[in-house]
């Protein structure tokens, strides 16, 4: 993880914090209500610091209303006018995400870090695989090291008018150029880096992109804060990027459900059994892990570190906890008496 730190109202990420959930409203901004209530359902999703879009001086201006609202750490999107992020640092935003190099003349960017430090607010320089500079591509083409270069440059404009609260993000649609551009910038700075595979796609494939990049590098330690970019509503962006976080061990968010892919020894059927284990586990913060096997011969073994399970047979399966079989119950009852367990086991 990196070694510098950011602190985005009370959230503090990079040097050694937990990795923040990051996601993103598909409101417009400037509808108040809308957005509240979205920034609302992401907070009870888990979602921990949630940027927002700023098109117009409109939307930048509705920040204090929002924020009057709702408790989440909330991050101005701009693009090209640094007019917008000085209206939205006024009007309540937590954090700027702003490539200085984009803004104009050295006064425009003068003016925005001097807003930015006169409220303590970090920048995030956020840059596109899509959308480098002419130069760089001229020098670098489109690849990992164009997009490190490009970042770098904004960090040294920023750098230039003394500002040093700064979070890096380097995404490509591509996983490999991201990972590896994301690798490369861990090696040349200490900044926090906010990761995410950009413009990943809808839920299903944009899911297994981001857990492929977002996971590989975590496992790697790299990266502070995350977001899961899905053509979906972002609540499921949350969802998956809680999954990502509990999946690589960095951090939990309730149950943990393994569960066997069936094969010919099974004899029950298995997929709805396993479902229903889940619907009835969702919004559960007991940090446990419950398993789902399909085989009373070698489920019980096969799910030893779990600390609750079932195992289904013929007619009846087998209920144990951390690996020790704890009796026969009907298939019929199989689910109830695991939930009993659980239950009643502090």
């Amino acid at each position: 993880m990196s070694r510098n730190t950011i602190t985005v109202r009370g959230v503090t990420v990079g040097g050694g914090a937990p990795i923040a959930v990051q996601s993103m409203t598909t409101t417009k901004t400037e509808d108040t209500t809308a957005t509240v209530a979205q920034i609302q359902r992401l907070e009870t999703a888990g979602c921990e610091i949630v940027r927002l879009a700023v098109p117009n001086l409109e939307a930048a201006r509705s920040f204090g209303a929002i924020r009057e609202q709702v408790r989440l750490p909330m991050v101005a999107d701009i693009h090209f006018d640094y007019r917008l992020a000085l209206e939205a640092v006024a009007a309540g935003a937590d954090k700027i995400r702003l490539n200085p190099g984009n803004i104009g003349d050295d006064d425009k960017v003068r003016q925005v870090v001097q807003a930015c430090k006169q409220k303590g607010l970090p920048i995030r320089i956020g840059v596109n695989g899509g959308s480098l500079e002419a130069d760089v591509l001229a020098e670098f083409g489109h690849t990992p090291e164009a997009m490190v270069e490009s970042a770098l440059r904004h960090v040294a404009i920023l750098n230039r008018f003394d500002f040093d609260n700064i979070c890096l993000s380097v995404k490509s649609s591509s996983v490999p150029d991201t990972v590896k551009a994301y690798r490369l910038l861990h090696e040349r700075t200490s900044y926090p880096l906010h990761l995410g595979v950009t413009e990943a796609g809808t839920s299903y494939m944009g899911t297994v992109k981001s857990a492929i990049g977002i996971g590989s590098l975590l496992l790697d330690g790299i990266g502070d804060t995350i977001r899961v970019s899905l053509t979906d509503d972002p609540v499921e962006e949350v969802r998956a990027a809680k999954a990502i976080l509990q999946s690589v061990g960095l951090r939990r968010f309730g149950p943990n459900i393994i569960s066997c892919p069936t094969c010919g020894r099974c004899n029950v059927d298995l997929i709805p059994l396993a479902q229903e284990v889940e619907r009835r586990l969702a919004g559960s913060t007991r940090e446990i892990t419950v398993a789902v096997m399909g085989c009373a011969v070698n489920g019980p073994g096969e799910a030893r570190a779990a600390d609750f399970g079932i195992a289904g047979g013929i007619g009846e399966g087998l209920l144990f906890a951390r690996g020790e079989t704890r009796g026969k119950v009907p298939m019929e009852g199989l689910v109830d008496a695991l939930f009993d367990l659980i239950e009643s086991t502090p």
